[in-house]
């Protein structure tokens, strides 16, 4: 298994495999449950990896599964502690979607829809402050700055050297036309957009106006796909309270079909490269 992966996709194969064991045991969460006198929601958090697994936990349950290969005890024993380090995103200290952090640094590719606002991998850093500001109206100056500082962190997947970020964004036209801050802000903002555009692993298009009704009315989403196999495709939706994660195949499957209709609705590289600047002009009048 390797071992330069981040500690929450460590968490998340960590899981997996745990699953795997009593789904090979033929043994159902609330049995597993009951024989280590835990709740089932336990059981499920640690096979989802939204939960910190120690190794005392992984023992434990490889006693249930009666797992007598010591190398593979082992070996999962040390992925419950190397899943307990902390990723770059914990010196910021509480941020609410830190899970998604750590499925962002190392995902592979990432498609992004929004209808709303441009995405926060491309978001220049007035627009950034400017968002949150309004967004969040009763946050502190301080944390406001700390989530821009971990924004403007998170865009360095846009810019590293080797390996970067595959990023597809799809927006819709009300994106560029809702003025976050200011007209000469806005006019930054989408002459940054359109330079990150030009990059040969960043692809943005545009569902114009006139398009009327499409498939991502029903909110914004993003698909994070990974280098290993092992890690299985992610449907990420952002909330007000509570963010939702979707792994089932089928879920991200039909997230994956409707991301190909808003593509093919949307106007192409060219023609979306083109009404963003064209807008931008209009901000400087």
């Amino acid at each position: 298994m390797a071992s330069n992966v981040n500690p929450t996709v460590r968490r998340r194969r960590l899981g997996q495999e745990l699953r795997r064991l009593r789904e090979l045991k033929g043994m159902t969460a609330e049995e597993v449950a009951e024989r280590l006198l835990v709740s089932q929601s336990k059981i499920s958090r640690l096979e989802n990896g939204r939960r910190s697994i120690s190794q005392r936990d992984v023992r434990d349950l490889c006693g249930v599964y009666e797992v007598e290969d010591h190398r593979i005890v082992d070996s999962l024993m040390q992925m419950a502690k190397d899943s307990r380090q902390q990723g770059w995103w914990h010196s910021f200290g509480d941020i609410p979607y830190s899970v998604y952090i750590g499925l962002e640094t190392d995902a592979a590719s990432l498609r992004v829809y929004d209808p709303q606002v441009v995405p926060g991998l491309l978001q220049t850093r007035p627009y950034a402050e400017a968002l949150i500001t309004g967004a969040l109206p009763e946050t502190t100056p301080t944390d406001i700055e700390k989530r821009v500082q971990v924004r403007v962190r998170r865009q360095e997947r846009i810019s590293a050297p080797e390996n970067p970020l595959r990023l597809w964004t799809v927006l819709d036209e009300s994106a560029l036309r809702r003025v976050v801050g200011s007209r000469h802000l806005m006019r930054d903002q989408l002459e940054h957009l359109v330079e990150q555009s030009q990059l040969p692993h960043v692809t943005v298009q545009v569902i114009p106006f006139e398009m009327g009704a499409h498939p991502g009315l029903n909110g914004q989403y993003a698909i994070l796909e990974f280098p290993d196999a092992a890690d299985s495709s992610v449907v990420y939706i952002e909330g007000v309270t509570s963010d939702l994660y979707l792994e089932k195949a089928n879920d991200v499957q039909q997230y994956s079909v409707m991301y190909e209709h808003l593509r093919a609705q949307a106007l192409n590289v060219d023609q979306s490269r083109q009404l963003i600047a064209d807008i931008a002009k209009e901000y400087a009048r």
